[in-house]
């Protein structure tokens, strides 16, 4: 290589339509590094992130030339000075908090932005008044990956009470205790509360996109528990049950004499007049040669000595369209399991059988309705044709109080309407790959987070299956 270009000296500016072509090119390129050399301003009060480049040169065994070691030491250069920029924040939309140790708790002084919309949770804690006076006051307290993700993202200074003599601060008068940097938070919030380095990892992970992360486990009485997805229903009256029965036989009834034709999923239409248990569930269970169903106990035996399992739901996990209140949580979107991906194996049948017991089932998917931009045309010039010849009917007559009471004791098939004889059944696909339990596993392998979701089929409520 020629001696001038060892020196380092000012390449040429490369054409601007040239320019703007790369740009464009390696814009989306993740596997590339940044080029922190066209960071505009470096001595900025905020650093501004830059867009990704390409390589100037391609790795070579024997070191490369001097001109691309003066490359690389400016990039480098030119990141470190980039990363060493001091971020600065609002302070309107600052909040302030003091992290007790020994609750494991922040308790919110002074509470702005958006933030405390969605996090913390209010706490009865003894407080002294101005006058000496003890009494029972409400306050905000934050957990300890709620504190640390606040004092991460800039969001709250976080003070620690101490004993020793401080001096005077301007505008900082009511602030007991000295201030918590963020690598003093990460050694005092993590491993509090149960909170590990991964379970931040996925917290913050979930709340940098927008996801409403609480507690499944309540830490204390006070921290608010979303209810029951289904609640228990009680015990059906005679009447009710007798009503029941009627209407199944009438139905039944009804069936036998004006459908055409054998249903293969019901073979046998009277089975009570024929034998006490021969019906149709027996005959397809008679055929299995295997249990099957989720109500059918596992004939596994566990070790006596068996560790604690680390699958257990840590987070529940709410959209960022979902209504949610701090003080009455509404029913969780995604129940999330945080384990580490070094340690953890994959979980066994009877680890997942505990998580899907402790889950409440879930309704059926709503089936999709893929609607054209020629149909929906379509159907608003008919609906408003409808309405229009609506209009101008004339008022139609109501059937007499007698023909109700036959059509409510004894639906007959003649009378029903479009309805009904133009509905499909149901598309089982969605409710088979959704299932009626579903838990997300987050697997952290050194910062990497993926997540897998595992799902409890209904392969035995549909009858092809």
């Amino acid at each position: 290589m020629d001696d001038t270009l060892e020196m380092p000296t000012a390449a040429p500016k490369p054409d601007e339509q040239q320019a703007q072509d790369e740009g464009g090119d390696s814009s989306g390129d993740e596997d590339q590094g940044p080029d922190w050399t066209k960071i505009p301003g470096l001595s900025a009060a905020r650093p501004v992130i830059p867009k990704r480049g390409e390589k100037d040169f391609e790795p070579i065994a024997q070191g490369g030339s001097g001109l691309q070691r003066h490359v690389l030491d400016r990039s480098r250069a030119a990141m470190l000075e980039a990363l060493k920029a001091t971020r600065t924040i609002a302070y309107k939309s600052v909040s302030h908090g003091i992290w007790y140790p020994e609750l494991a708790r922040a308790h919110v002084t002074v509470g702005r932005g958006i933030h405390l919309a969605t996090m913390g949770h209010s706490v009865a804690r003894p407080a002294t008044t101005s006058e000496g006076a003890k009494k029972i006051q409400k306050r905000l307290e934050l957990l300890p990956e709620e504190a640390l993700y606040l004092v991460e993202r800039g969001a709250m200074y976080c003070w620690k009470p101490t004993d020793l003599p401080l001096k005077h601060t301007a505008h900082l008068d009511d602030m007991e205790g000295i201030p918590m940097s963020v690598q003093q938070a990460y050694a005092e919030m993590i491993g509090t509360c149960d909170l590990t380095f991964e379970k931040y990892q996925v917290y913050a992970y979930l709340k940098r996109l927008g996801y409403v992360v609480t507690r499944a486990k309540p830490p204390s009485a006070d921290y608010p528990v979303p209810p029951a997805l289904q609640k228990s229903v009680g015990p059906q009256s005679l009447l009710g049950r007798l009503y029941n029965a009627m209407t199944s036989l009438l139905s039944r009834l009804t069936r036998s004499f004006t459908t055409g034709g054998l249903d293969w999923w019901r073979p046998i239409p009277l089975n009570r007049w024929l034998h006490h248990n021969l019906d149709n569930s027996w005959l397809f269970k008679s055929l299995r040669f295997l249990p099957s169903g989720h109500k059918t106990p596992l004939q596994i035996q566990s070790a006596p000595a068996a560790s604690p399992t680390p699958y257990q739901i840590f987070f529940h996990l709410y959209k960022p369209s979902t209504p949610f209140k701090k003080t009455a949580p509404p029913p969780p979107d995604f129940s999330v399991v945080v384990v580490n991906a070094r340690t953890s194996p994959m979980p066994t049948i009877s680890e997942l059988t505990d998580l899907f017991g402790e889950l409440p089932e879930l309704p059926p998917p709503v089936p999709r309705k893929r609607v054209s931009f020629a149909q929906q045309k379509l159907a608003a010039g008919s609906a408003a044709t409808a309405t229009k010849q609506q209009s101008q009917a004339p008022p139609t007559s109501q059937p007499s109080l007698v023909r109700r009471a036959m059509a409510w004791v004894w639906p007959l098939p003649w009378v029903t309407t479009n309805t009904n004889a133009q509905s499909r059944p149901p598309n089982p696909f969605p409710p088979l790959k959704m299932g009626n339990k579903t838990v997300v596993i987050a697997a952290v392998d050194a910062g990497t987070i993926s997540f897998f979701r595992f799902g409890q089929g209904v392969f035995t409520e549909w009858p092809m299956a």
